[in-house]
């Protein structure tokens, strides 16, 4: 199964958690560790951090001035409703794959976005991923699923 979802319209870094997040063209997404110089790099389900752009134009139609990158999010991609994929589902970008781990998540009370905003879409519709193949990545880059659920 191989089915364009959408395109990436920022790739977003940060070096300290929970800060916002600054645009970036191009990133390496590292196997089992995540994308190379941001904070939430490591060996863990929350490797990488995705959100929609649909997500983000809800709030600024609430009347928020946010950028791409301000949800703290890695990869801000334009598709819909990401924020239903299965977990254990794998995404392509280039020779890249990642792998669905959790959707949403918990806001922390020292969360730049949270006090900035007031209010966060990440602990609904952010996605998280593992990295399970390495590769370079860039803004403009085609995403497919290639599997909705784990094969195993």
């Amino acid at each position: 199964m191989k089915k364009i979802i959408g395109k990436i319209v920022s790739l977003n870094i940060s070096e300290k958690r929970g800060t916002i997040k600054k645009p970036v063209e191009q990133v390496e997404l590292i196997e089992n560790f995540g994308i190379r110089g941001d904070a939430h790099a490591g060996n863990w389900l929350r490797q990488v951090s995705m959100l929609a752009v649909e997500s983000i134009e809800k709030m600024r139609k609430k009347g928020i001035d946010i950028e791409y990158g301000e949800f703290a999010e890695n990869i801000t991609i334009e598709a819909e409703k990401i924020y239903k994929w299965k977990l254990g589902a794998k995404i392509k970008i280039k020779e890249a794959v990642l792998e669905v781990t959790q959707i949403g998540k918990q806001c922390h009370d020292f969360c730049d976005i949270k006090k900035r905003v007031g209010t966060c879409v990440m602990p609904l519709e952010g996605v998280f991923l593992k990295v399970i193949k390495g590769g370079i990545i860039s803004v403009g880059d085609v995403v497919e699923i290639i599997s909705e659920v784990n094969e195993s």
